[in-house]
């Protein structure tokens, strides 16, 4: 907090909790950190690479002899590091000034303080935006905001002036901005005219323009110190340390309760059907044991408490397990003893847990890094999980007694006197039913950021993405969320209670679910980022309900609650899987039945005519530091989540693996939804592979579903090699999933969901590609199964028809097809040879029967099978193509023209691929068949 020293201010903390400082000595920090992050990044840049920094577009030394700032903070180890620590550290200070420049200088009369206010905080964002992305990442983007950055500069320089107090002359004559017009001179000079020498100049003047920034910003201590102007600064209670436990526990449950459904799915996957690992799914219920009284009253005790969390944590270390059914039973219990633990305490942190879980996979690549199902060589970060539990449950275990304790044992009687037969707030099964549904839709849809984006993706559309893209806006979804936990937050209890269980709230989460479900692209995201706000701050109204009406018999009231969260899980896994269990068909393709099934069980939880509530329970009535911490957890995943997105922010851009030679490197891929051949994340083994492969199909990828993890298996793949990505059908198009990566820019993609009127549906993505010029035109699918002969053959004549039409325009089909090769009609293989007007890429290998690969209109110069490795059970079939030259249309091509031999050494090097490419340790078993040169 800040203030005038001169003022007296109540309940404040005394001199022992609290460090009382000038708020001047922020700015004079902030000066220093920012003239070390451009000193020392000049300074080692031009004596470690000066001819190197020194070098444009247009000369080098000796025409060019001072380096540009871009250059000299974004090109070269380790000036390029070392700035972007110490302009992390200066981000603090930063922040500080604006916000305690708004605090002096704010005025009841007049908005321009707020004004100047924002921007600052854009005007610092954005700096923040080209210092770490730089000209190198992205010249665009770099360059937009650099000129956002200086635009920002006027009124934030001009508005600081006039809102500057009238008696401080020497601060307002002192500030200035005269570097901009000669700076914009001399960059026309050198991009227009391109003049050699001109960016030293140019360069000069943007120095000029950073040196004097600083200083103006150094100008803002002095008025502070005329102003008297402190900063107190409170040391940490022990309510907030607590707090900080209480969100870590919570933030374990969600890794062990999420991990349960992917442990137990792995068992189904292989068996393509019910394998008897779906009992597991009955330990959700074990809350019912709190109906046993002493139990639950151990529970909620100190040593219950402990020790039920300690013996949970065998879940986090079940990671070191690689026997997949012992690392199931392990992982149910627990689950069993989570949650006892957890619903003894009514889970009073559960929303805050969440968004920690959903950043933690944001950052970790859509996975979570305690998940059981990962270790050290999949991405998991394991022991850290286990160190930072183990230091939870240390100040648990000293956690001083509370007089206000959020337990079962603090709330008896809390509510009691309002039970009444026509109160829904205090009846238990209205309570229970709206608890059990709300829990399914957090984890359905809000226990990863990128969920809600994969439900409205739909492609490409002129080179660009119709809507957002998961790695660059999961972010978005992480800050509503914490708008929507912030609701009930900083609301006083009253209003809380009277807008969160309004039918007008409720409304609008029903109309916010209608436009995430019917619409796709921005306003499909809209639609989920407005339900996300509506699910996140209903959490504290749905738990004080539950924890006041389920008081007397909580094991009932959790019974039900999770019974229904189980059979959401169900009904949402048989909407896609239908076609392998017994009575999956009555549940196909409606999710939409299972979302108005979710909103009518949460609708129980809202003031409807003719019913009376009770007061809310203590979930919506803390305390005022409690509340405060909140806010500044919230505050920080907030930022994290951006910055998290910056640090993920692609490095390599999509390159082909032989830039400029024609070649064109295909492959087509079932992955059994990340899960590689012993229940782990198979995401960073697919990347070793595939790594110098252009093109790739991915089948059985729509892990946006609570038994796969709602995880996306392209992240490590995107940021890592470069790749663009079209995820294909999202989760409420009820598919496997299908996945285009390229090396290639995409101009345009379409998604198609083939006809299917008995089996599941079968996706397919069209998609036209850039390959060095030439428009290519690739095709993914995901058939059938032979269980469905009309299915197979509509699926099939709807994909010659897709290939046909493009005519005779380069075609290359990735699909999974499984028919024998040249099988007769009705089997696929006929109509999509035939039909689509394609070749098979060696219709003399009769050994295949799920994948294939055809071709039109390319030099078809090599192909391989690779099977039988650890990533996954089925074969990565490669393809390798040459594309004609510019304006030639390959046509009526012969078989003996097609599929000529020639020995590697008579051919140029890059048409020759060596076999070490895939990794030895993933090559267990492994077996290759190739045809032509690729090794």
């Amino acid at each position: 907090m800040a203030g005038r020293s001169g003022k007296q201010h109540s309940q404040r903390p005394t001199g022992r909790d609290r460090l009382v400082i000038n708020a001047s000595y922020v700015a004079a920090v902030h000066t220093c950190l920012a003239l070390a992050a451009f000193g020392s990044a000049l300074l080692l840049g031009c004596a470690l690479h000066f001819k190197k920094i020194v070098r444009n577009g247009i000369a080098g030394y000796p025409d060019e002899w001072f380096p540009s700032v871009s250059a000299t903070i974004g090109d070269w180890y380790p000036e390029r590091n070392l700035f972007q620590i110490l302009i992390a550290i200066t981000s603090g200070p930063r922040f500080s000034i604006v916000f305690l420049q708004y605090l002096l200088n704010r005025q009841s009369q007049s908005s321009l303080p707020g004004w100047v206010f924002l921007c600052g905080v854009i005007r610092t964002l954005s700096c923040g935006g080209w210092v770490y992305i730089t000209s190198n990442d992205d010249h665009d983007v770099h360059d937009v905001l650099m000129i956002l950055y200086i635009l920002c500069n006027v009124p934030w320089m001009l508005g600081g002036i006039y809102c500057t107090p009238t008696g401080h002359m020497e601060s307002r004559k002192r500030r200035f901005f005269v570097s901009v017009i000669p700076m914009i001179y001399f960059f026309v000079q050198h991009k227009v005219y391109r003049i050699p020498g001109a960016y030293t100049w140019y360069s000069f003047f943007e120095w000029g323009l950073i040196l004097l920034d600083i200083l103006y910003d150094s100008i803002t201590g002095i008025d502070f110190e005329r102003s008297q102007l402190q900063v107190s600064l409170a040391f940490l209670h022990r309510e907030g340390i607590s707090l900080a436990g209480d969100v870590r526990s919570s933030y374990l449950f969600w890794s062990i309760v999420t991990s349960l459904l992917t442990t137990l799915f792995y068992f189904s996957i292989w068996e393509l059907g019910f394998s008897g690992s779906e009992a597991a799914l009955f330990v959700y219920l074990s809350p019912v044991l709190l109906g046993i009284p002493s139990l639950r009253q151990w529970a909620t005790t100190m040593e219950g408490r402990v020790t039920l969390r300690l013996l949970s944590l065998i879940g986090l270390a079940a990671y070191k397990l690689d026997d997949p059914v012992t690392r199931l039973f392990v992982v149910g219990g627990a689950n069993l003893f989570s949650l006892v633990s957890h619903c003894a305490d009514w889970m009073v942190f559960l929303g805050l847990g969440l968004i920690l879980s959903s950043l933690s996979k944001h950052a970790n690549h859509s996975n979570n890094p305690v998940w059981p199902m990962l270790n050290e060589e999949t991405g998991g970060y394991n022991k850290m999980g286990i160190a930072l539990a183990l230091l939870a449950l240390l100040e648990l275990g000293t956690r001083p007694p509370a007089p206000h304790h959020t337990s079962t044992t603090s709330q008896k009687g809390v509510g009691t006197s309002s039970c009444h037969g026509r109160d829904t707030a205090s009846h238990w099964l209205a309570s229970s039913i709206a608890l059990g549904s709300l829990f399914f839709t957090l984890h359905c849809l809000l226990s990863d950021s990128s969920t809600i984006i994969a439900w409205s993706w739909t492609g490409y559309e002129s080179r660009k993405p119709r809507g957002p893209l998961p790695h660059l806006y999961g972010a978005v979804t992480i800050l509503a969320q914490s708008l929507g936990l912030l609701i009930p937050v900083v609301l006083p209890s009253s209003m809380a209670s009277a807008l969160l269980t309004h039918i007008a709230w409720f409304a609008y989460g029903c109309v916010s679910s209608f436009i995430m479900y019917n619409f796709r692209n921005w306003l499909g995201f809209a639609g989920g980022l407005n339900f996300a706000v509506f699910c996140m701050s209903i959490i504290p109204s749905v738990m004080s309900q539950a924890a006041m009406s389920g008081f007397n018999k909580p094991g009932r009231t959790l019974f039900l609650a999770f019974l229904l969260t189980i059979i959401f899980y169900v009904a949402n896994v048989f909407t896609a899987a239908y076609a392998f269990v017994p009575g999956g068909v009555y549940f196909r393709e409606r999710t939409d039945l299972v979302l108005v099934a979710q909103l009518a069980a949460m609708s129980l939880a809202f003031r409807w005519p003719k019913t009376r509530f009770g007061s809310l329970g203590p979930t919506l009535r803390s305390s005022r530091a409690t509340a405060v911490y909140t806010v500044a957890f919230l505050a920080v995943l907030s930022l994290s989540s951006v910055l998290v997105t910056i640090f993920h922010w692609p490095v390599i851009g999509p390159t082909p693996y032989k830039p400029g030679t024609g070649v064109l490197n295909a492959g087509i891929w079932t992955v059994h939804f990340g899960f590689d051949n012993t229940g782990r994340d198979s995401q960073r083994r697919i990347r070793d592979v595939i790594r110098w492969l252009d093109v790739v199909g991915l089948l059985e990828t729509d892990l946006h579903r609570t038994v796969y993890g709602n995880r996306d298996l392209t992240r490590v793949i995107t940021e890592e090699l470069g790749y663009y990505v079209d995820l294909g059908p999202g989760p409420n198009m009820h598919t496997w999933g299908a996945t285009l990566l390229s090396k290639f820019p995409i101009i345009s993609s379409y998604h198609h969901l083939l006809p299917s009127p008995h089996g599941e549906l079968a996706p397919a993505i069209e998609a036209i590609l850039d390959v060095y010029g030439t428009e290519v035109t690739v095709v993914i699918s995901h058939n059938g199964q032979e269980e469905d002969a009309l299915d197979r053959e509509l699926q099939s004549r709807e994909l010659a028809r897709i290939m046909a039409k493009s005519y005779p325009q380069p075609v290359i089909f990735l699909g999974y097809v499984v028919t024998k090769p040249h099988a007769p009609r009705p089997a696929p293989y006929d109509f999509l040879v035939n039909d689509g007007l394609m070749y098979d890429i060696d219709p003399h290998d009769r050994d295949r029967w799920c994948e294939y690969i055809l071709y039109r209109g390319l030099y078809r110069t090599a192909y391989a099978r690779v099977s039988r490795g650890i990533v996954t059970d089925t074969e990565l079939q490669i393809g390798q193509f040459v594309v004609p030259k510019h304006g030639f249309n390959l046509i009526n091509q012969t078989e003996e023209s097609r599929l000529l031999r020639a020995w590697k050494e008579q051919l140029p090097e890059h048409h020759v691929c060596i076999s070490v490419v895939i990794p030895l340790q993933y090559t267990h078993g492994l077996s290759v068949v190739a045809d032509g040169v690729l090794w």
